[in-house]
């Protein structure tokens, strides 16, 4: 069975803090279910967390050469991730200041040496000024530099790229996620390149889930149900499986491999080929591991790779799940064919994972449901709780709060989080 919470052995030499075990006698208990399904709370949701708080948006890697171009949606607001001429990366909104259209349409791609926005023609260099409007001739003393494409947030930790849409309440990413520094360093996160097939870009994947997002992000934050679960991760891990709880929202996750004789084809032969790593510490070799970053995003490593997955919620009752993969340089055959079976493994265990969060989230519109109750092993799914009740209202309270109580709480907030008067709710 699964470890506890608890601090990694000294023997790993991990440079991590002391991990939070839980307390005797702590609060077994979850959200209330009124939360995933609520309408009037998710606009809570979008306005105080999301675009208030650092999203993962991608790594260098997605934008190496100038004119590539990355782009992030979530609520309502629309990024765009430039490469720059001068090697700049750079991000705006994704939006012509025309009149609103957007100046990319898609996930990635390249440009040559303008945006050229598709609705009347608008063309932007790529550092975001406005290099002209169509039939300038039709304005009168335009200022072109009055309307270059509206900055984002950005700031970049290790090659992966972090957005921010509004000012809020978490510190610069590479003091919030310093803890994370000695592995992502050893692992020369920053060097990853974009995984591919032959010449073609691996795209990143998406599935669409008619959950709330929480449901997605109660199942990946405990270990406890992989063995029932996961039977593939099982036989890959065995026993040799723990998660750790740090402060701000993060967490970590260790499966190790290797102790167990394999049986299935894709475990056995992942085994086999995954090429030793002597430059990583003991404790990340035949190891993968999870690092994640509240509110709603991983980024994982194997011996092959790295991966970075979330869930961007679209609405109260729906989440499209998203993740991206990464090689490192140089890339053997034999890792490459290591890293598609560790693909393949994990292709397995998110649709399982997917369909506990569709069975999750129903329990939280039934009549029958009364609350969680959490054992040790679920002990981050409770840490991550505990920092959306540290940022938002009512999340202890049985029933739902009245719609006057939460735009009461709302205006008041706004008093001292200006953030909070940021758009308005998406319908």
């Amino acid at each position: 069975m699964n470890r506890p919470t608890q601090v990694l052995h000294a023997v790993d030499q991990s440079p991590h803090p002391e991990g939070l075990t839980p307390p005797t006698g702590w609060d077994r208990r979850g959200l209330p279910g009124w939360t995933y399904h609520s309408p009037d709370w998710f606009d809570l949701e979008r306005r105080g967390l999301f675009l208030t708080h650092w999203m993962l948006a991608g790594h260098v890697a997605d934008v190496a050469s100038a004119g590539d171009w990355l782009t992030y949606d979530i609520l309502g607001e629309r990024a765009l991730i430039l490469r720059g001429r001068d090697g700049a990366l750079r991000a705006f909104h994704n939006l012509c200041r025309h009149r609103g259209a957007r100046v990319v349409d898609g996930v990635q791609g390249t440009c040559r040496s303008a945006l050229v926005c598709p609705f009347h023609g608008w063309v932007y260099n790529l550092d975001g000024t406005l290099r002209g409007p169509a039939r300038p001739d039709s304005y009168d003393g335009m200022d072109r530099t009055a309307f270059g494409l509206k900055p984002i947030e950005m700031q970049i930790w290790h090659g992966f790229i972090f957005l921010r849409f509004h000012p809020g309440p978490q510190p610069d990413v590479a003091d919030w996620l310093s803890a994370y520094d000695a592995d992502f360093t050893a692992y020369g996160a920053a060097g990853l390149e974009e995984a591919t097939e032959g010449k073609d870009r691996l795209a990143p994947w998406s599935s669409e889930l008619p959950v709330n997002w929480k449901s997605v992000r109660d199942v990946d934050n405990e270990g406890y149900h992989v063995p029932m679960a996961h039977p593939g991760l099982q036989e890959l891990y065995g026993d040799d499986y723990q998660d750790l709880s740090l402060e701000g929202g993060l967490n970590i996750s260790v499966g190790r491999f290797g102790g167990t004789p394999p049986r299935t084809w894709s475990v056995r032969n992942y085994e086999r080929l995954s090429p030793p790593q002597p430059h990583l510490p003991h404790r990340l070799q035949r190891a993968w591991t999870y690092y994640g970053i509240f509110p709603n995003a991983v980024i994982a490593f194997t011996p092959e790779g790295a991966q970075i997955y979330g869930e961007t919620p679209l609405t109260v009752r729906s989440t499209r799940v998203t993740g991206r993969n990464y090689r490192f340089a140089d890339e053997s055959r034999q890792a490459r064919a290591a890293r598609y079976l560790a693909m393949r493994i994990d292709r397995e265990t998110s649709k399982e994972d997917q369909q506990l969060s569709i069975w999750s989230d129903e329990s939280m519109a039934s009549s029958a449901f009364d609350d969680f109750h959490l054992s040790d092993l679920e002990y981050g799914v409770r840490r991550h709780h505990d920092e959306l009740r540290a940022i938002l209202p009512f999340l202890d309270r049985a029933t739902a709060p009245a719609a006057a109580e939460l735009d009461q709480w709302a205006e008041k907030a706004l008093l001292t989080r200006p953030e909070l008067r940021s758009n308005q709710p998406v319908p």
